[in-house]
C-alpha cells in the first residue's frame, strides 16, 4: 500500500506528541514500571521516545550521510531533573516543535542516511509517526488512560512493519525474523471496525524464501480479528492475544511463534 502524504506524517507526530504530553502532565506516577516495556518507567519511556525524537530531527537536518551516534544530539537526554513533569513537557514540546518544523522544511524526499534502505527523510517522517504512535500506547497503558489512533494511521503502523521483517529478513539472515518461514503457514490480520474503503486486512505468509504480504480479506492458518487500535497493538505485543476485544481462529501458536520474532519495538 501507499505511505501516507508526508504532510500526513508530520500532522501526526505533532498530535501525538500533544497527546503524550497530556499523560506527562496527568499526574501518572513517572517513577511507575511501563508493563509493556517492563525495563523502563514511564519517565524513561518519555526520554527514550523524546530523544529518538531529537536525533531524527538532527539527522534530516543535517542532511546526515551516515548514522549520527546518540551522543552527539543535543538534548537527547531530556531535562537534568528528574521526576519534573513540567520539566519534561516543556522538553517534549519543544522537541515536537523542532522536528516538524524539519521534516515540513525537508520534505519527503530530502536525502538523509536511513536503517531500512530507504535515503530520504520521507522514511524517518513515516517511521517517527509510528515510534511515537506506539510509546504513546505504552504510556497511556502505563498511566491507565484510554488510547485509540486514526484508522489509516494504524494501517500504515501496521504496512509499515510488514515492510520492517521482509527487509530484515533480506539483510540480517541471522536474525531470529530469519526463522519465519514455512511454506503453506499464513496469518490473517482482520480490522473489524473499519470500512471497505480503509482495506484494514492483511495476509502474511511464510513461504520458504521469507514472508510475502498483502492487503486483503483470505483464508488462513491462524487469523487474528478485532478493532483495529486492538489488532495493531496486539500486533506490537501490548495487548495479549486473550484480551477480550480480540479474537483468534485457527493455529494461535503460529501466530504466537511470529509474535516472537517480528516484534522489535
Amino acid at each position: 500500500m501507499t505511505p501516507l502524504a508526508h504532510d500526513r506524517y508530520c500532522d501526526e507526530i505533532a498530535h501525538q506528541i500533544a497527546l503524550l504530553r497530556q499523560v506527562v502532565t496527568s499526574g501518572a506516577d513517572l517513577s511507575g514500571t511501563v508493563p509493556t516495556c517492563p525495563d523502563w518507567s514511564l519517565e524513561e519511556l518519555v526520554r527514550h521516545t523524546g530523544g529518538a525524537l531529537r536525533w531524527a530531527e538532527l539527522m534530516v537536518r543535517t542532511r546526515a550521510a551516515e548514522e549520527v551516534p546518540e551522543e552527539q544530539v543535543p538534548g537527547v537526554a531530556g531535562p537534568e531533573a528528574v521526576g519534573d513533569a513540567a520539566a519534561l513537557d516543556a522538553w517534549l514540546a519543544e522537541t515536537g516543535e523542532q522536528i516538524v518544523a524539519t521534516l515540513r522544511e525537508a520534505g519527503p524526499d530530502a536525502k538523509v542516511w536511513g536503517w531500512a534502505g530507504i535515503q530520504s527523510s520521507g522514511f524517518w517522517a513515516r517511521r517517527m509517526t509510528h515510534e511515537i504512535t506506539v510509546h504513546r500506547a505504552d504510556a497511556a497503558l502505563a498511566a491507565g488512560l484510554p488510547y485509540d489512533v486514526a484508522p489509516e494511521v494504524a494501517a500504515d503502523a501496521i504496512d509499515e512493519w510488514l515492510q520492517i521483517v521482509e527487509y530484515v529478513q533480506r539483510t540480517e539472515p541471522q536474525d531470529v525474523v530469519g526463522e519465519l518461514v514455512g511454506p503453506g503457514s499464513s496469518i490473517h490480520l482482520h480490522a473489524t471496525d473499519t470500512g471497505p474503503d480503509l482495506n484494514a486486512e492483511w495476509v502474511v505468509e511464510l513461504t520458504e524464501e521469507g514472508v510475502r504480504w498483502r492487503r486483503g480479506h483470505e483464508k488462513a492458518t491462524v487469523a487474528l480479528r478485532g478493532p483495529l487500535t486492538f489488532v495493531l497493538l496486539a500486533f506490537y505485543r501490548r495487548l495479549p492475544l486473550d484480551a477480550e476485544e480480540l479474537e483468534v481462529l485457527g493455529e494461535r501458536e503460529l501466530l504466537e511463534f511470529w509474535l516472537e520474532r517480528a516484534t522489535f519495538g
